[in-house]
């Protein structure tokens, strides 16, 4: 009696297609929708970052992470910039702190806000 269940509870299956099938085809779709919408464009992000600190040149005003604004005064360390702070006051920063580079524009930009106020 046992062994003829056994029998037709196998063949079943067979017949219809392993159910892991379609969990592990579940997991990748889950994993390319992950990759396309979060990692991707993070890797995306990061090299425009890179980019971005590696062209900065003496006389470009910068950000820093910690909310500083500054001017480089010598760029000519892979990691380290040296910049000018206020007049007068020149500090050395590790390049990785730098948030932007300040164009033109937006301090333009900048500038037409605050007057506004």
């Amino acid at each position: 009696m046992f062994i003829n269940e056994a029998w037709a509870q196998t063949a079943n299956t067979a017949a219809s297609g392993s159910p892991m099938t379609g969990t592990i085809l579940q997991l990748v779709l889950i994993f390319a929708i992950f990759y396309f919408l979060l990692i991707r464009p993070q890797q995306k992000k990061l090299k425009q970052h890179e980019a971005m600190l590696n062209a900065i040149k003496k006389g470009d005003k910068i950000l820093t992470g910690g909310g500083v604004y500054a001017k480089v005064i010598k760029a000519d360390h892979p990691l380290n910039l040296t910049v000018e702070m206020a007049p007068d006051i020149v500090v050395e920063i590790n390049r990785a702190t730098v948030r932007d580079v300040i164009t033109p524009e937006v301090e333009a930009a900048t500038m037409n806000i605050e007057k506004k106020k």
